[in-house]
């Protein structure tokens, strides 16, 4: 099969590498989907380029934890009848090390999602990662029906659906945004008020678009360096569900700040998330797929050669909307 991997961490054109490795075979309980299209994710990026405290544990790492394509073998304890089923895939490289940038790519069979007929691989491919940590960051602690829910960072990926879900469940949403640009996007997902963090009063502007009470879930994708921010417009007893903290990874928290007003503090990580969570994430994701009631900003597709740009144009954050690797079509967009 055709496949992007690298043996070594560092630079994307220094160390990706184009070319054939042998077809992976499905253990039991497993199946192989034959990819159509693969999301690339920060994750990845930060796995190949070394960040923070990540190191090589695998020989070799074939990038990618989403993508979509169809079943075409199964292991054994698998039914024979999904052979030919489309599905999204999420976690592919969870239980392994080689992902979804590949002709082929072996999951556990509850990883390989069925993909509705009204969904093209590109959507199932923006799936994954993003889609389940938002799902998991909005509802982890309760229906959102009335309640006010602030995404931090609404025009990322996962911003993009938490809005998305926060909406759809019934809150009024707020969304923290740079540029113009990111601002536009995070109302065209459905943000009710977005707010430039950056102004000095984004505090005020937060609170006043709360009547004053404050956000009950914050959806956060800069725990420590949003803390100034984050800890001024939470009300009583709310939830801050955060999936990042790239910039201040060892964050000092206001501790007796927090704990006046009761605020919880949840981390979210889609390969902790209990199996329950997941299904119920996975099945009201494929619901909404189903009605039509999300979107999906692609920014660019890449071709599986061109996979080390793909990862470039992510660490560069030169476009708003996801980035695919595509293994049947040509490069579309500009990075």
């Amino acid at each position: 099969m055709r496949a992007v991997w690298y043996d070594r961490t560092g630079p994307a054109r220094e160390v990706l590498v184009v070319g054939e490795l042998p077809d992976p075979e499905p253990a039991a309980g497993e199946v192989r989907v034959r990819v159509a299209v693969a999301g690339v994710n920060p994750r990845d990026v930060k796995r190949r380029g070394g960040v923070g405290d990540r190191v090589m544990v695998d020989p070799r790492v074939i990038p990618g934890d989403d993508g979509a394509g169809v079943i075409d073998r199964v292991g054994a304890g698998v039914s024979p009848s999904r052979v030919g089923e489309r599905v999204w895939v999420h976690s592919a490289t969870f239980t392994g090390a080689f992902g979804t940038s590949a002709d082929y790519v072996v999951v556990p069979a509850h990883h390989a999602v069925p993909l509705p007929a009204n969904a093209g691989f590109e959507i199932g491919a923006c799936l994954g990662v993003p889609a389940l940590t938002a799902h998991r960051a909005v509802f982890a602690d309760g229906p959102v029906t009335g309640l006010t829910v602030l995404v931090t960072g609404g025009a990322g990926a996962v911003g993009h659906y938490a809005i998305e879900f926060a909406r759809l469940g019934g809150a009024t949403v707020i969304a923290t945004a740079s540029s113009p640009a990111k601002r536009q996007a995070a109302r065209a997902a459905g943000a009710h008020h977005v707010v430039d963090y950056r102004r000095s009063d984004a505090a005020e502007l937060i609170r006043a678009a709360t009547g004053g009470r404050g956000v009950d879930r914050v959806v956060d994708v800069a725990f420590g360096a949003n803390l100034p921010l984050t800890t001024e417009v939470v009300a009583q007893n709310a939830v801050i569900a955060t999936y990042a903290s790239d910039a201040e990874p060892w964050p000092n928290i206001p501790f007796y700040r927090l704990m006046r007003c009761g605020i919880a503090i949840r981390t979210v990580f889609v390969f902790a998330m209990p199996q329950e969570a997941m299904e119920r994430a996975c099945g009201e994701i494929t619901g909404l797929l189903e009605q039509g009631s999300l979107t999906h900003p692609i920014a660019a597709r890449f071709r599986l050669e061109d996979c080390a740009e793909a990862h470039v144009c992510l660490e560069r954050r030169a476009v708003i909307g996801k980035i695919l690797v595509d293994l049947q079509a040509p490069r579309e967009g500009e990075c």
